[in-house]
């Protein structure tokens, strides 16, 4: 079962890494933090390049605001090093559900599984 897992892995991504990725942060990647979600964020030596190895499936709005800005350049600090200040308006992150079977459907639509009950609506009946 250990053979198969690593073939599947050597050609698809969105299970977490390539090979060709868990090479590349062996021979050159250093580990310089991990967030809520069980993400691990690795960069080069120079510091050239930074990218994260995900836990579980690969979405990229899973990544916190924090090491989203860290992830592309905007701040040199690691958010382990130095925390953002938030603001107590801020609200914890929600999953993306668009697309799936959990997404908003406002009432009426034909997604519904219960189509609401429409009293302001009379159908129309020729004489």
């Amino acid at each position: 079962m250990g053979i198969l897992k690593s073939m599947l892995r050597a050609v698809t991504w969105w299970n977490g890494q390539t090979l060709n990725t868990q090479l590349f942060t062996w021979r050159k990647g250093t580990k310089v933090g991990e967030d809520a979600e069980g993400n691990i964020f690795y960069r080069n030596a120079d510091d050239s390049k930074r990218w994260v190895i995900f836990n579980g499936e690969a979405e990229a709005s899973r990544i916190d605001p924090n090491w989203h800005g860290w992830l592309h350049h905007t701040w040199s600090e690691t958010p382990t090093d130095r925390p953002l200040v938030h603001k107590p308006w801020e609200k914890p992150h929600q999953e993306n559900l668009t697309g799936t079977a959990m997404a908003y459907a406002p009432a009426g639509s034909i997604r519904r599984v219960q189509p609401a009950d429409r009293s302001d609506y009379e159908a129309w009946s020729p004489e």
